[in-house]
């Protein structure tokens, strides 16, 4: 009797200095709208869509997500995320079906900061999702006009300084794994930030070698976006305004396109939920048929039923102003649950 009682003694400490080690959350979302989307050479398509999905946005995607840290000591802690993302709709994978498609990375943190080694978001996402008064997600996101040069990318060293009286940075580094050419499909991004009081500001550079063009035919390119944007919180409302610079070239130097865009926006607490509404424009310089400037009316509307669960509707339309001028409308009204 005594040894079985010392043996269980053991046991739980073994148990407690590894529950003391090591911390594992799991997290996630599962999200699904219904909606409908038309354009002036289309008649409208209603649709379930996962994620807030409305003509190929992602932010609110379902996922579930393991995040994990481990104390190292003198102030070291080992940190991983891997998060993988499923469309609600249809049970099946998604980011092209990987496993953890949406991060996978592994990394260390202490005084000095965090250095990051996987899949990770890329700092122009990372700043449009802090300005955008729909965070990137419903039918009124920056991104379906704003190039942020993809969401996350691969094989990605990052290092983020520590938050300095409202001064945050971080520098993302991804290798192009192309041999003899250390300089291929590799990425390269800056990220600089100043959140205190009412007042945010984020800006942003991601340079990017041999990316897909965007709005055209070359199959190597290189993308540069540079974003700087801003949020004053007056309390009863936020205004919200960004400004971004898209440019896409040949790997030969040839221009493909030169876009500035802007932002404007708003957002403001209504009892339990949050109306928000803005207005994007495009400015293309390098105008063809298919592609030219392009505005983007959006408002939307989230409902808080709980601090994990809501109910949201947004519309927007965008006005093509190419010369196949494809005007379209979205609309969505969905639900969301966080655990």
């Amino acid at each position: 009797m005594k040894k079985s009682l010392l043996a269980l003694a053991v046991l739980g400490s073994f148990a407690g200095v590894a529950s003391a080690q090591t911390n594992v959350t799991i997290y996630g979302i599962v999200d699904v709208s219904v909606q409908r989307f038309d354009t002036d050479a289309t008649s409208a398509l209603w649709s379930m869509e996962d994620g807030s999905n409305a003509n190929g946005l992602n932010k609110n995607g379902s996922r579930i997500g393991f995040r994990g840290t481990e104390d190292l000591g003198g102030g070291l802690s080992a940190i991983f995320t891997l998060e993988n993302g499923f469309s609600s709709d249809s049970g099946a994978l998604g980011q092209g079906g990987r496993l953890f498609g949406r991060q996978a990375w592994v990394g260390l943190q202490g005084a000095f900061g965090a250095v990051r080694l996987g899949r990770q978001y890329t700092v122009t996402h990372l700043a449009n999702d802090t300005i955008d008064p729909f965070s990137t997600g419903y039918t009124g996101a920056i991104n379906r006009i704003f190039n942020g040069n993809g969401v996350r990318t691969d094989n990605t060293l990052s290092y983020a300084l520590p938050n300095l009286g409202g001064f945050s940075g971080q520098v993302n580094y991804s290798l192009g794994e192309v041999a003899g050419d250390n300089s291929a499909n590799r990425t390269a991004g800056l990220g600089l930030g100043y959140a205190n009081g009412p007042i945010n500001v984020q800006f942003a550079y991601h340079d990017a070698n041999g990316a897909p063009a965007v709005g055209a035919t070359a199959a190597t390119t290189d993308v540069q976006t540079a974003f700087i944007g801003a949020i004053y919180n007056f309390g009863v409302a936020k205004l919200h305004a960004a400004y971004q610079l898209d440019e896409t070239e040949t790997l030969a130097g040839a221009r493909v396109t030169d876009d500035k865009n802007w932002m404007l926006g708003v957002s403001a607490p209504i009892g339990v939920g949050q109306v928000m509404a803005s207005f994007v424009r495009r400015n293309a310089d390098r105008i063809t048929a298919t592609r030219g400037d392009l505005d983007q009316y959006a408002i939307g509307y989230v409902h808080n039923l709980s601090k994990r669960t809501n109910v949201y509707t947004s519309y927007a339309r965008q006005n093509d102003k190419s010369a196949a001028g494809l005007d379209n409308n979205a609309f969505q009204v969905g639900v969301q649950h966080r655990f």
